[in-house]
């Protein structure tokens, strides 16, 4: 009988999404973080946490996602922030974090950006 408990070495699953239903407050961070914990288990090349239904993001939810980019960037992925309100925008604006999260404003593009979390901004900068 082989091992069905996660991939094997070596292997990459190349993305997995995460939807994001409910306010991201200090009461619902802990269950995000399991959630992408189990997810950056998998090893995916690229995450995608969509943010379409997230009405409300704070602190303690932006701190998570920044942690969750450098776990990530260190196993060698990619975390994007996709189809953020324009009030999420504004937020990760305001931390300063969009200059290194990849966050994709609308629709499903889930692909590789030039320089992810280098700096190289948003698809937000780059459609004013």
């Amino acid at each position: 009988m082989s091992d069905v408990s996660g991939p094997r070495v070596g292997t990459r699953v190349p993305v997995i999404e995460v939807i994001v239903t409910e306010e991201l407050d200090s009461q619902a961070v802990p269950r995000l973080d399991a959630r992408l914990a189990e997810a950056l288990e998998l090893r995916p090349a690229h995450l995608v946490v969509d943010l379409a239904g997230c009405p409300r993001m704070d602190a303690a939810a932006i701190g998570l996602l920044v942690d969750v980019h450098r776990r990530a960037r260190r196993a060698g992925g990619l975390l994007t922030l996709r189809a953020p309100s324009p009030r999420l925008l504004r937020n990760l604006e305001l931390a300063r974090v969009d200059r290194v999260l990849h966050v994709a404003v609308s629709g499903p593009d889930v692909q590789r950006p030039d320089g992810p979390g280098t700096g190289a901004g948003t698809e937000a900068e780059t459609q004013r």
